[in-house]
């Protein structure tokens, strides 16, 4: 029969162990024993594995996965990164398959080569391991590792841009009658609309990775990894949703945006592609938590810019402007061609025919 304790976490690790040992080992002292001998010897080190985790009764050692892997993490180490976390994890829903999960510090690296590496050892190791355990093999059946690969989700490494100003002091519109608080809650709502409908917010967060594309591939980082984490974790709560928010409190405008951004400005391309060079020396040669910073906030500035058209003259007055570039190059326009039918078309729907006609009628 379980027995159930009030006030567990408070009980000192010692304390926490004899209630274990005396409840469910039937009083064994043996038990108290087995969690003795994988303490650390190192006891403000042993404290510092305790902080990791709430109620710790014990060191629960992996085999050798780290020494193992020590050739390969030794050069990040000495740059000041390297594994930082260990542990093993049930895939959901899954009986009987289990994932190792590793969480590395790459510094300026975004090191997917190195982390993918790293974990292909980690299951050399295992496999050897589980096979000089014949027990093991007997009680459970052989062991197949699937697959060793890095995740692009990374909801530990967010950066958060924001901007904030008396609303009196906001641009949101060039015509200087509009109501700028009327509009400025017009903003917000159509934020606060991108955090409750799931169609919206899809439109939304493809506008912030308009901008946010643009800088990770200028310095030669992966956009499709940068997207696809992005998305996880704008439905991170079970819902998709903006990965922005507005908030309006008395005279003050708050505009947020939230992102996962794991890159890099050393190897790969960024120390081979001339222009990936090139854009980080205009940047400044940023070190990689310099440049998330810098992208995130080239997400947030495209968002207001895209939710600024929406709410005053309407996107579609933009696109358009450059539709009718697009259709004049097409057809082949003149210069002096082009400049008037820029000119006509400032107050009419811009359509292929209709620029067609215009031309043929100049």
């Amino acid at each position: 029969m379980a027995k159930t304790i009030a006030g567990f976490s408070k009980l000192t690790k010692a304390e926490k162990i004899g209630w274990l040992a005396e409840n469910y080992c039937g009083g064994d002292k043996d038990a108290e024993a087995v969690l003795a001998q994988y303490q650390l010897s190192d006891k403000s080190l042993q404290k510092l594995h305790d902080g990791f985790s709430e109620n710790t009764i014990g060191n629960y050692v992996l085999p050798s996965l780290i020494q193992h892997s020590a050739h390969l993490t030794a050069n990040m180490e000495a740059r000041g990164g390297g594994l930082r976390k260990l542990y093993f994890k049930q895939v959901d829903g899954m009986d009987h398959t289990y994932q190792l999960m590793a969480e590395f510090e790459t510094c300026n690296s975004m090191g997917a080569n190195f982390i993918n590496t790293v974990l292909e050892t980690y299951a050399s190791c295992l496999e050897i391991w589980f096979e000089q355990k014949a027990e093991l093999a007997e009680k459970y059946g052989p062991l197949q590792i699937v697959m060793s690969i890095l995740s692009n989700y990374t909801p530990e490494c967010t950066v958060k841009a924001w901007v904030t100003c008396p609303v009196s002091e906001l641009t949101i519109s060039n015509n200087e009658a509009e109501d700028i608080l009327a509009l400025s809650k017009k903003f917000k709502t159509a934020v606060d609309i991108a955090r409750s409908d799931v169609f919206r917010a899809t439109t939304h967060n493809k506008g912030i990775y308009n901008g946010i594309d643009a800088v990770v591939m200028a310095t030669g980082n992966d956009f499709r990894a940068i997207e696809a984490s992005g998305h996880a974790y704008a439905a991170r709560s079970g819902k998709y949703q903006s990965l922005s928010r507005c908030e309006l409190t008395d005279d003050s405008f708050y505009f947020e945006l939230e992102v996962p951004l794991a890159l890099g400005t050393v190897g790969g391309l960024t120390a081979l592609h001339p222009l990936s060079k090139l854009s980080l020396e205009i940047l400044g040669n940023p070190d990689a938590t310099t440049l998330m910073s810098i992208i995130a906030s080239t997400g947030l500035a495209q968002n207001f810019a895209a939710l600024r058209s929406l709410v005053t003259t309407g996107i579609q007055k933009g696109y358009m402007k450059m539709h009718l570039k697009n259709i004049l190059a097409h057809l082949a326009a003149t210069e002096e061609q082009a400049l008037a039918a820029v000119n006509y078309f400032s107050d009419k729907v811009v359509s292929h025919s209709a620029v067609r006609d215009f031309l043929e009628s100049h």
